[in-house]
């Protein structure tokens, strides 16, 4: 499978970051079953997801929090024991989606990944806090089934969509500047047939034996 480009790669970090700041064990147990089918080519920084062993700790954290976070009071509890753990954990996905080799964007994305999972964690926190005020239990559960679908629907979109864009632009839309000039076509000069000169407007003479 082809690997991830520039493109691709960024959506994924901000899609990483944000999607922690919700649903942190669900981020870590699609991304690794995506990377481990082989549905998305990850990451050498995220590759440790698809060990058995990581897939294994994170489904099982992925359930606990499933029905942790539909119960009133103790989902406010999580969200407030997870603000030390999903923020500075969003950060760390998103970093690592560009791993070491370019320590440039590694920090933008760290930096990006981080701020989306603060802002994506105080909004759940905010409303489920609200939403706990009410003696009726549905409102919440409808909130936190909303959650459960909106994480995966959004790292599908960003990577889905981030294709649709390089495929709009063209083929060179990811490889730099300059990159959508078109290179300069010389025309190649005629070939003379034998006997003839070379250059088109030179004039032409007849080598051919005279009887």
């Amino acid at each position: 499978m082809q690997a991830l480009d520039t493109t691709h790669l960024v959506a994924l970090a901000a899609a990483l970051g944000w999607a922690s700041g919700l649903r942190l064990y669900a981020v870590l147990f699609i991304t690794g079953a995506a990377g481990w089918a082989g549905w998305l080519p990850l990451p050498p920084g995220l590759q440790i997801l698809q060990n058995p062993l990581m897939l294994g700790a994170s489904g099982v954290m992925l359930l606990v929090e499933f029905f942790a976070d539909k119960i009133p009071a103790l989902d406010t509890l999580w969200d407030l024991v997870h603000t030390f753990i999903r923020i500075p954990a969003g950060a760390a996905l998103a970093a690592a989606v560009f791993g070491a080799d370019s320590a440039t964007w590694a920090a933008v994305a760290g930096l990006l990944g981080g701020a989306l999972a603060a802002t994506a964690h105080t909004a759940k926190a905010t409303t489920r806090a609200a939403a706990n005020t009410s003696p009726e239990p549905f409102s919440n559960i409808g909130l936190s089934l909303l959650g459960d679908l909106s994480v995966p629907a959004m790292l599908w979109l960003a990577v889905a969509t981030a294709g649709a864009v390089l495929r709009r632009a063209g083929p060179g839309a990811d490889r730099g500047a300059g990159a959508d000039r078109d290179p300069v076509q010389v025309p190649a000069r005629p070939v003379a047939p034998a006997g003839r000169a070379a250059c088109p407007d030179a004039p032409q003479v007849d080598h051919a034996p005279r009887s």
